[in-house]
């Protein structure tokens, strides 16, 4: 299955403005990503870009960066949209939707994402890490998927997403990690659909895939990247970096 990479990235964000370019030691946070992206060689990797000065930012370090119209209502959005521009041909027929805003990403959660759609009848694959910190379970900023699994089994059917605690009860529990591999017949799909009220009481967009019958897979790994959204995350990010 060729795989082709997508970051959007945009300047409007109301907590942390410019967060893209954000600096980080010497480069900007979404130049660190790109690199981590690139590194998992799973296939190009282009930076959907929807200001100018990102795709400045992204050719300057020797990237690709694809120009979305700002407007789009969603990362998904810019990620088929650059896709299209990108491979108009259709070659690669799964498509990966990376956040422009985890300057700490591990490579290999990319292929693991790939990974989650070994089975031919799953739509989208992503990443799920089990839940170590206490404070996480009740914290709504991180959201919790609920797994039919197997034991000894590494990647699993996901059954639901939520930033409350799921599934009740003792046991395990595991955090998101918002990275999404769309086959790309279900990337094109997702793009036509119109948000559902589950996805908007949750606030979660993978919600309308699972509503619309799609099947989500996720694969289990044991490392969580930390997320930028506000100012302390970012001198967080440079701390696990060892850059100012």
């Amino acid at each position: 299955m060729a795989a082709l990479i997508v970051i959007p990235a945009r300047l409007a964000a109301t907590r942390l403005p410019n967060k893209p370019l954000a600096m980080i030691g010497d480069q900007p946070m979404i130049v660190h990503v790109w690199q981590r992206a690139s590194q998992a060689g799973a296939g190009p990797v282009v930076v959907a870009a929807g200001d100018q000065a990102i795709a400045d930012a992204i050719t300057a370090a020797g990237g690709t960066a694809v120009m979305t119209d700002p407007a789009l209502p969603s990362g998904s959005d810019r990620v088929h949209a650059a896709a299209e521009s990108f491979d108009p041909s259709g070659k690669y027929d799964i498509v990966v939707n990376v956040q422009g805003d985890l300057p700490t990403l591990e490579p290999r959660l990319v292929g693991a994402a790939i990974r989650a759609l070994a089975d031919p009848k799953i739509d989208i694959g992503t990443v799920v890490a089990p839940i170590t910190v206490k404070e996480e379970l009740t914290d709504t900023a991180v959201v919790k998927a609920a797994l039919s699994l197997k034991a000894g089994a590494d990647v699993a059917p996901a059954l639901y997403f939520s930033r409350n605690l799921i599934p009740s009860g003792p046991g395990e529990h595991y955090h998101h990690i918002g990275i999404y591999a769309f086959r790309r017949a279900a990337l094109r799909r997702f793009v036509t659909l119109s948000s559902t009220p589950l996805e908007l009481r949750e606030r979660l967009e993978q919600l309308r895939a699972m509503e619309d019958g799609m099947r989500i897979a996720a694969a289990i790994e044991n490392t969580i990247p930390l997320g930028v959204d506000t100012q302390a995350d970012l001198e967080r990010a440079r701390r696990f970096l060892g850059v100012k």
